[in-house]
């Protein structure tokens, strides 16, 4: 599950935006002006941004030009969204390090084809079907987890869990941020069932004499170990 940050100061597209965004796989994070953004990334480093170009106090455009400046964020993903449509303005916006740039109105299956596009040529190991980490192979088209030659039995809720520790293997993710990931926000689901799952997680990978590639983090939660595998 790729994050998205969404920056953009028209509220009704924002949640639109946010709404389908959603819905096609991805985990949304939303600010409406370039101040917030530049605070948002420093947080929480988003997989790709969605940024207006024209925003309140700091524009799109500087926010682009100031994450092209920093080493922690040159490579980062930008699509710029504007109702600029002339050539000039689109060249510009290339210029300044946007991935792409698309044009308002725009249709939402041309958006996420982009940003899909855009994840593939710069997050490889997000955009794909196949996510892997050390010895352990994740297939989401198929739903198959493989450890070495060993396939790996899971059920739905174990893979998804799975799923999203793989995809920032090192980063601690708590309970509460699980039980969003895995079982959604409409859900009504136990803190402690987490740590039920996990165990069964843990169960399913594991043999004896097998190296835990999930490390419990006390009173915080559960990350992949990087250590793992070396």
């Amino acid at each position: 599950m790729a994050k998205v940050l969404v920056v953009e100061d028209e509220e009704a597209l924002s949640h639109l935006l946010s709404y389908n965004l959603g819905k096609e796989g991805f985990e949304v994070a939303t600010t409406f002006d370039g101040d917030e953004a530049l605070i948002a990334v420093d947080e929480e480093k988003p997989d790709i941004i969605l940024l207006d170009w024209m925003l309140p106090n700091v524009s799109g455009v500087e926010i682009c030009r100031q994450l092209r400046a920093r080493s922690q964020t040159r490579d980062l993903p930008v699509i710029m969204l504007t109702a600029r449509g002339e050539e000039e303005d689109r060249i510009r916006g290339l210029e300044l390090g946007a991935d792409d740039y698309v044009t308002k109105p725009f249709s939402m299956t041309e958006l996420v084809a982009r940003m899909r596009a855009v994840l593939r040529r710069t997050r490889p190991t997000i955009a794909g079907d196949v996510a892997t980490f050390a010895d352990i192979i994740l297939d989401r088209e198929t739903c198959r987890v493989r450890r070495g030659e060993r396939d790996i039995h899971l059920g739905p809720t174990e893979f998804r869990l799975l799923d999203v520790l793989m995809q920032r293997p090192g980063r601690v993710f708590s309970r509460e941020q699980l039980l969003d990931r895995v079982w959604g926000t409409d859900v009504y689901v136990e803190i402690r069932t987490v740590d039920v799952h996990v165990g069964r997680l843990r169960k399913a990978l594991n043999r004896r004499g097998d190296k835990d590639p999930i490390r419990t983090v006390r009173s915080s939660g559960y990350a992949l170990d990087e250590t793992y595998g070396h």
